[in-house]
């Protein structure tokens, strides 16, 4: 067993072709080939393949320059510089500039009504609860009701008063002339797989070339201004400055790190990230707070701001590629399976009506063989009283008799060999027995013990269900009983002609074997009955038929193998004496 075993892992197993001779059918399969391989090569080429890919790391730095002058109601000209748009409010990644603002002037702690907006008017004390307070208010309730101006009383309040009571901003925008500052940003990258560093700020650019460069004659100068980069992403600058917004600068990072494809340079393109709407969104735009502190007669004041700007959020991103063998042998190892589209068009053209029929059926009969499962065995049987053929399961409990079909099908006759037969059977043709005439009816001999499912009244009983079968499906004559049985089946002098036409150099001896005569005799039952029979099916001969050719070939020692199921018995097996 141990030597059995090493011996089978000492095997190659190889797939099996069919090679077609065919000029269309080559001519076709080298052209898809061809078509196949150059989109292979494209693809590789444009999207790299061959190379080993590393995301990058990224740190942003900015610096807003630019002065503007403005007036402010109740404040007067003021002169904004970078300290005054930009320095209140700075994030990661990201800057601010103020573009539109609300101004309320000589703010103090102590009582005053309330802003008269959000339904908080009120008739009487009983309106004002003292130490309410909500999200909205801008300070605490001391329970009194008191007139706000001719026409609307609030509720008192303890805060910074005056309390702010414009909330819309001013159109146009205050600070509009911010379109035209400018912001530097250094951008520092790395790639940690390949120790890759590189700045936005390339080495071919000094400080000469940063004060002359625009990004309208160079997309890779650094220094942009806010109103061209407000205009590429779709937007006005003048509109979007009124209640502020959010715009994000994409900073795309695509490089290739192969000395013969060397390239890795700064792409950028601008977006903008919140809804550009007013009327869409509960709380448009974007706007903070801010207060300058200030002393006057020993008491604290404050002049508050609420500055409407735009967020300018930079966001890298990006890749680099270098050449990697091991990634070339995967991507080459992984485009192999598309040579099979060209198989499997072949196949489909071959059986389809575009090619030959003849060719498509004489392919597909050498290219696919049929194996049956021999744990399923599919039997075949003819009923003489039916002109079909069934197919059953065969069944280790149930008779065969009684098993029901799983499909009917048309007989489909053998006429080679019935016209050899035909031709053995003329007068005087190999005529070394005397041959009935065929309207001569031999009387089979009933059988006392005849089976519950016995319909012709000659089968005997049998022990194994798969031999439990007669020749009929009604009740009626055997077909033993038949002239034709006798010339077809039992006849000797056919017999040893068959086994002769096989092997026309046996011996006298063998030709007249009880055995290969009894063998050959179902062999041409089945293909008197069955013609040829479905693939993959095995051939049930009845029990009456197989206890006649018994009785007129017997066995010396009485003892027969009985059935054992086989897709057709060879003309080798029938001389052999197998079955």
């Amino acid at each position: 067993m141990p030597c059995r075993f090493l011996l089978s892992l000492c095997q190659y197993d190889t797939m099996k072709l069919v090679r077609i001779q065919s000029v269309r059918l080559g001519s076709l399969k080298w052209s898809l080939n061809a078509a196949i391989l150059l989109f292979i090569c494209i693809m590789m080429l444009w999207n790299r393949k061959y190379q080993e890919f590393d995301l990058v790391v990224s740190s942003v730095t900015t610096k807003v320059k630019g002065v503007a002058k403005t007036h402010l109601p109740g404040v007067g000209d003021v002169v904004w510089d970078v300290v005054d748009y930009s320095g209140a409010l700075q994030e990661k990644n990201s800057f601010f500039v103020v573009t539109n603002v609300i101004v309320t002037k000589n703010q103090k702690q102590g009582n005053c009504p309330e802003a008269p907006r959000n339904g908080r008017s009120c008739r009487t004390d009983k309106d004002c609860v003292k130490g309410a307070w909500d999200q909205q208010s801008n300070g605490i309730q001391t329970g009194s009701c008191v007139k706000f101006d001719v026409l609307k009383k609030t509720c008192e309040i303890s805060a910074w008063c005056p309390v702010e009571s414009k909330s819309t901003p001013p159109r146009p925008a205050l600070l509009e002339a911010a379109e035209n500052f400018t912001v530097l940003i250094k951008n520092n990258i790395r790639f940690p797989a390949f120790n890759f560093f590189r700045r936005n700020i390339l080495p071919n650019m000094n400080d000469t070339y940063l004060r002359r460069c625009h990004r309208r004659n160079d997309s890779l100068c650094p220094i942009f201004r806010l109103g061209d980069m407000v205009q590429e992403a779709g937007e006005k600058f003048s509109v979007m400055a009124v209640e502020g917004g959010v715009i994000g600068i994409l900073i795309k990072w695509d490089c290739n790190l192969d000395r013969l494809m060397y390239r890795c340079l700064p792409r950028y393109s601008f977006r903008r990230l919140d809804e550009k709407e007013s009327n869409r969104t509960l709380y448009p735009g974007l706007n903070f707070r801010y207060a300058k502190y200030y002393t006057v007669n020993g008491v604290e004041e404050r002049t508050l701001y609420k500055a409407f700007g735009i967020r300018f959020d930079v966001m890298v991103f990006g890749e680099a590629g270098k050449f990697s063998f091991i990634q070339l042998i995967i991507y080459i190892g992984s485009t192999l399976s598309y040579y099979a589209l060209t198989t499997v068009f072949l196949d489909w053209l071959i059986g389809t009506s575009c090619y030959s029929a003849e060719d498509g059926q004489n392919y597909s009969f050498r290219k696919v063989e049929s194996v049956q499962d021999k744990r399923k065995y599919i039997l075949c049987v003819s009923y003489v009283d039916e002109d079909n053929v069934r197919l059953v399961k065969r069944s280790q409990k149930k008779r065969l008799q009684d098993i029901k079909p799983i499909s009917v099908q048309p007989r489909k006759e053998d006429t080679g060999h019935l016209r050899a037969v035909l031709c053995l059977l003329q007068p005087g043709v190999n005529n070394q027995d005397a041959q009935p005439p065929l309207d001569h009816r031999a009387e089979p001999m009933p059988k006392a013990n005849r089976p519950a499912w016995c319909k012709c009244d000659c089968c005997t009983p049998s022990s194994l269900p798969q031999e439990e079968l007669c020749c009929r499906r009604s009740d009626g004559a055997c077909i033993t009983s038949s002239p034709l049985f006798e010339q077809l089946v039992l006849r000797r002098s056919l017999l040893e002609a068959v086994l002769l036409y096989q092997n026309p150099l046996s011996p006298p001896a063998e030709l007249g074997h009880t055995t290969a005569l009894r063998h050959c005799a179902y062999r041409q039952y089945i293909i008197w009955r069955f013609g040829d029979p479905p693939n993959d099916t095995h051939p049930a001969i009845p029990r009456c038929c197989v206890q006649r050719v018994r009785e007129e070939y017997p066995r010396l020692d009485g003892q027969y193998s009985g059935f054992r199921p086989s897709r057709m018995v060879s003309m080798e097996a029938c001389a052999n004496g197998e079955l």
